[in-house]
């Protein structure tokens, strides 16, 4: 709204400009001097009719040159200018040509006007507002949500506050691998085109782009605008972490058939409260979130392969989105001299999607997580075994079928990976 608010007082005043210059003749000079110029006015005479179309056209490069404008950077809108003034002076010579003798002053007058109202407006509070936003977010939103910033009244310095959201952390664990068994060219095509495929998916889904660098890209939902009802912020990371699976995986056919290579992806989601703000300078500077709840989400999508599961949740990302997908426990941490204890999840598929026989796998595994921490061993073998779905790997039940094996040895310590995330519990 109030984008469309500052479009209609531009257009008024600039076509008011326009039609004030006409009416005074100011366009008459110029035009004559540049149909000497082209020496128009020996090769045709001035068609009947004519004479209006350069105003009309002038009346209608004012509108549509300030409607994209205003959606526009500045770079954008000066290339903008420039090729919409090269295309009136081409047009002037064609119709010289082969019409009659257009004049392109009103048009140009039209441009420049134009500009000078967009700039004028920039320099504004309320105009340098989309500037600032787009410097900061750049690409990196929805542009129905980028526009929802700009049409709102959230402040644009960003100073720091404390919100409460989601982060969602996507990592190729195999890319050293990777590196040493393809050419630096190939290397670089296959993790481009995994960094394009997650970053453009998780934008597209709602989160807004955090990092996309290296082997790892980083969305957050929740900030810099809030989400609320079924689909919070914990629910929407949850869904595009299950649907960026399949998406990733549609990808490693792809590299399959290209380089003969597979990506080995693991996704980290965890919720709570975190510091949102810009962060840098005018050089280097966007829209971030820090803090344990983000760090910690680096260090569950470290631990999936761990634990041989594709998404490892945090207990608040799971307790808020439980409604609309389908989870299962996967190990309970506590850090050394502390009382706090936090619960990890597997994010398996939407909610109700699940297959009978899927579904009964999932509760058998639950029941056999609740017996193997009541030590029940015997019974927790039952049912993992029970949990498993002839044909089809789990790799979280065989990681489970070989603890209880070690805990029924007395072998039942952490693993060096298990106690690193007990660390930054």
């Amino acid at each position: 709204m109030r984008l469309l608010k500052s479009f209609l007082i531009l257009l008024f005043f600039t076509t008011l400009v326009v039609v004030l210059l006409h009416l005074v003749g100011a366009f008459i000079g110029a035009g004559t001097v540049w149909q000497n110029l082209i020496h128009a006015s020996a090769l045709h005479p001035f068609a009947n009719g004519l004479p209006q179309f350069p105003m009309a056209l002038a009346l209608i490069l004012v509108p549509a040159f300030l409607w994209i404008g205003l959606g526009s950077s500045v770079r954008e809108m000066m290339l903008l200018a420039l090729t919409a003034l090269l295309l009136v002076l081409g047009a002037s010579l064609v119709a010289s040509l082969y019409l009659s003798y257009l004049n392109p002053v009103p048009s140009i007058a039209a441009l420049l006007l134009s500009v000078i109202a967009v700039t004028l407006y920039w320099k504004t509070e309320v105009g340098s507002r989309g500037l600032v936003l787009r410097r900061l977010f750049g690409q990196r939103l929805r542009p129905e949500i980028f526009r929802q910033l700009v049409d709102g009244e959230l402040s644009v310095d960003f100073p720091g506050e404390m919100h409460e959201a989601s982060v969602l952390v996507c990592s190729i664990h195999n890319h050293v691998e990777l590196m040493e068994v393809l050419k630096p060219a190939d290397y670089v095509a296959l993790m481009n085109l995994y960094l394009r495929t997650a970053s453009d998916f998780l934008v597209d889904v709602g989160g807004y782009l955090d990092e996309c660098s290296g082997e790892s890209v980083r969305a957050v939902f929740g900030v810099p605008l809030p989400s609320s009802g079924i689909m919070n912020h914990a629910a929407k990371a949850a869904r595009g972490a299950i649907d960026l699976v399949s998406r990733l995986e549609e990808l490693n056919r792809e590299c399959d058939n290209r380089w003969l290579q597979r990506l080995d992806f693991r996704i980290g989601v965890n919720s709570g409260p975190m510091i949102a703000a810009a962060y840098g300078g005018a050089r280097l500077g966007r829209y971030s979130v820090s803090g344990p709840v983000v760090d910690f989400t680096r260090h569950l999508s470290a631990a999936c392969a761990q634990y041989g599961c594709r998404i490892l949740s945090g207990p608040l990302s799971y307790e808020r989105a439980s409604e609309t997908v389908e989870g299962r426990p996967i190990d309970l941490l506590q850090r050394a001299g502390s009382r706090r204890r936090v619960e990890l999840y597997e994010f398996l598929a939407p909610k109700n999607s699940l297959s009978p026989e899927r579904e009964r796998s999932r509760d058998q595994f639950w029941k056999g997580v609740i017996l193997f921490r009541e030590r029940k061993w015997e019974e927790a073998i039952k049912a993992f075994s029970s949990a498993r779905i002839p044909g089809i790997p789990d790799k979280v039940l065989d990681h489970y079928l070989e603890r209880v094996e070690r805990a029924r040895r007395g072998d039942d310590e952490l693993t060096p990976e298990q106690a690193l995330l007990a660390e930054a519990v």
